[in-house]
């Protein structure tokens, strides 16, 4: 749904919520399944209203759906719900069967997706993402599943460009998480990017998340012998952070663990899954894309305080990251309440961005 269908108002008047259709499958994990219940469901407006509507389906008619607990779960909604979708999503299953083992779907299944239109977005949680790959729907595109899935899954769908180093890929209308509770990783990056950066922070704190998480999958992977007692790179990190505005040199940091740069760069990205100066970077977005949404500081000023330096510098790497210019991205999410500041980036709001 784009966001100007998100404000096409309801019969209540308001703008219209977003409809989430999370699809149950038989042998589900039930913690996967409440994940976009509990995160699109805190997601609020300045004025407190809910911004998704959230309904769970099965491919049966409504009646219980077997979990990989000692219980199963009572679902009101058979596979039409589908139909009704803006977005759907796969939580892991247990008991996929002909989808895990030979990449193919069962009748049922496959009847049960025809129902979702066409623009669909569609996001899986971990093995999910078979569902969505045993359709066709990952052909030729990235995508991610739990690391220990990744090699089995890269064979069975061999024209998916398979990705087990991060936490999630998106990409732009389907997406796709790693292992559990990475899909509370992605679900929060969904609300970033349909109600930007205040309303996700709002959704972590009441949910007791972080609004983002570093690395990837490879801080999760068990390594055949550990180091004991290892030095971490946290405090550089924290020393970092409270300086974004300020130059910071890769031996900058390495001095705050006195470390040597070679032995803090390989430890760092051990830890954090990414380059020191790959995160840096990462961080300066999101102060970058903070200030533009909930202060008055003109993109030049914005482009200081997140430490790029300069305005064409950040719009740069607003554009990489997230396929938009700073005053895009302003005028998206923006408070309604508070204009926008002038400023010579002249950017346009497209799809493009809207999809950022």
């Amino acid at each position: 749904m784009s966001r100007e269908q998100a404000q096409e108002p309801g019969p209540d008047g308001r703008p219209r919520r977003h409809r989430v259709v999370v699809l149950a499958l038989d042998g589900l994990l039930p913690f996967e399944l409440g994940i976009p219940q509990r995160i699109f469901g805190k997601a609020r407006d300045a004025d407190g209203h809910h911004l998704y509507k959230i309904v769970t389906c099965s491919v049966r008619p409504p009646g219980l759906v077997e979990t990989d607990a000692d219980f199963a779960v009572l679902v009101g909604h058979g596979p039409e719900a589908l139909a009704t979708a803006d977005t759907v999503v796969i939580p892991a299953s247990y008991e996929l069967g002909p989808v895990h083992e030979k990449g193919e779907l069962t009748p049922e299944l496959a009847a049960a997706l025809a129902h979702i239109r066409p623009g669909t977005r569609l996001v899986s949680i971990c093995t999910g993402g078979y569902v969505l790959a045993a359709a066709g729907l990952l052909d030729g595109r990235p995508a991610t599943t739990h690391w220990m899935h990744a090699e089995h899954f890269q064979q069975l769908f061999p024209k998916v460009r398979v990705d087990a180093d991060v936490l999630f890929v998106d990409d732009g209308d389907v997406l796709t998480s790693a292992g559990v509770a990475a899909g509370i990783d992605l679900c929060v990056h969904l609300v970033r990017r349909d109600h930007g950066t205040a309303v996700a922070n709002d959704v972590a704190r009441r949910t007791v998340v972080p609004p983002h998480r570093d690395g990837g999958q490879a801080q999760y992977v068990q390594r055949p012998v550990p180091e004991a007692r290892a030095a971490t790179t946290t405090a550089a990190r924290a020393w970092a952070l409270g300086r974004l505005d300020e130059p910071i040199q890769l031996r900058d940091m390495a001095e705050q663990e006195s470390m040597s740069v070679r032995t803090f760069t390989r430890r760092f990205r051990e830890e954090v899954g990414v380059s020191p100066g790959q995160w840096l970077t990462q961080q300066r977005v999101e102060r970058a894309r903070h200030l533009l949404e909930s202060s008055g500081l003109s993109i030049d000023q914005v482009a200081r305080e997140s430490g790029f330096g300069t305005a064409q510098s950040m719009r740069q790497h607003l554009q990489t990251a997230l396929g938009v210019t700073p005053t895009a991205y302003r005028r998206t999410f923006r408070s309604g309440s508070t204009s926008a500041v002038p400023d010579a980036d002249g950017g346009l709001l497209g799809a493009q961005a809207l999809n950022a």
